[in-house]
């Protein structure tokens, strides 16, 4: 299993600590083997055997009715005297699953541990009935630095290539160290399980052609601003007619799932949000390139913002588009140390190119790191304030 540092350090960091740890990610992003490891680890502590409660919810071994099912299922498990560690996978699966994980949480001897697959398991009645009591850890397929953890290779930057189109969900490993022509078929078991029972299921939705074209359509425009209304006209003008409505219905299915995620644009100047024209980033680049086929190649400057838009969540940045008059910065990445800039670009040799690029960073005028990140391999360098990166080193850099 590949070691999930950072989010394993976060699950120690959390132990014991009186809060509900809540898991979330895309199905097979690795949840539930960040659970074994996390279980591994209270073995190697001390925890004994029985004092370790793991139910993973897909399991038909587990097929609870509803809430109370569940929790009388591991509260018969509990000795008032012992400390437990209680670990429930895809627990959305259990209707009205927070009621059990909020009367689990209330024992003072139970450390409760979830994954969930939707963003529904942090809306409505949970949040609610557990606000302020829980933590959420937002897991994301492998990164960069975890994919090359898992190949003795150390060419860098061919097996970056590969990321690039591959993307970084774990279970693709094997396969490609195996046989790569079947990694197609074990993306498309992940996206017809995330289609049919976190997307249609869940929201009702009985059209699978038009969901995936709003999705196709989505994913072929990653990094460029886009609007319902170009979406609905543009579908509509192939002959699937669609609302604006729809079309919005369905990106909140796909937001909810963690198909997309969503960048709003940020006035660098005036330090507001805008709210029109987001720009959206696929989960992985194995599963667009699923979707996409061979169209998925053809703008690798979106690709390496797509990733690097990722790294940025996975370090702990809220990330927004910037806009600098009439100009863009790719990412204004925040956190509580504030702002940093970053411009994404294959290559920067051509000096038109440069120029341009470095021009919005020029044109933030505040004291803020900005970084240019390419993929050319020349040393690093500082034009005035602006560092340039190889962008394989900086995702190495962790």
């Amino acid at each position: 299993m590949i070691e999930r540092t950072e989010y394993l350090d976060e699950l120690k960091a959390w132990k014991d600590k009186d809060l509900i740890k809540v898991v979330t990610g895309i199905r097979r992003c690795g949840k539930s083997t960040l659970f074994l490891l996390f279980i591994d680890y209270l073995r190697r502590i001390g925890v004994k055997e029985d004092e370790i409660i793991h139910i993973n919810l897909e399991d038909v071994d587990y097929d609870f009715q509803g809430y109370k099912e569940l929790y009388d299922y591991v509260n018969k498990r509990i000795d008032s005297k012992k400390k437990y560690y209680v670990f429930l996978d895809e627990v959305q699966n259990v209707k009205d699953f927070q009621k059990a994980v909020d009367s689990l949480y209330i024992k003072k001897n139970v450390d409760v541990y979830i994954t969930g697959s939707n963003a529904y398991l942090l809306s409505g009645e949970l949040a609610t009935l557990l606000s302020g009591r829980y933590i959420e850890i937002k897991m994301l397929p492998l990164s960069f630095k975890e994919y090359v953890s898992a190949f003795d290779d150390n060419n860098y930057q061919q097996l970056f290539l590969d990321y690039m189109k591959n993307g970084g969900m774990p279970g693709c490993i094997d396969i490609l160290k195996n046989n790569s022509n079947d990694v197609d078929k074990y993306l498309d078991s992940i996206f017809s399980t995330v289609v049919y029972k976190d997307i249609m299921a869940r929201n009702n939705i009985p059209n699978k052609l038009l969901l995936e074209n709003i999705l196709k359509f989505i994913f072929d425009s990653i990094g460029s601003p886009i609007s319902t209304k170009k979406i609905s006209d543009t579908l509509t003008s192939k002959g699937m007619a669609v609302s604006n409505h729809t079309v919005e219905k369905y990106i909140a299915a796909f937001l909810e799932s963690f198909l997309i995620y969503r960048a709003e644009r940020f006035d660098v100047k005036g330090k507001n949000l805008l709210v029109r024209d987001y720009k959206y980033y696929a989960v992985d680049m194995g599963l667009r390139s699923y979707l996409l086929g061979k169209k998925a190649n053809s703008d690798m400057g979106h690709i390496l913002e797509n990733i690097v838009y990722l790294e940025l969540l996975r370090r702990g940045y809220k990330v927004y588009v910037g806009k600098v008059d009439d100009l863009e910065v790719d990412f204004v990445a925040e956190n509580r140390d504030g702002l940093r800039y970053f411009q994404v670009a294959l290559s920067v040799r051509d000096e038109k190119v440069l120029e341009r690029e470095l021009k919005s960073l020029q044109k933030t005028k505040d004291f803020y790191p900005k970084i240019l990140l390419t993929l050319d391999m020349d040393l690093e360098t500082d034009y005035n304030g602006i560092t340039k990166m190889n962008v394989v080193n900086w995702l190495l850099e962790r």
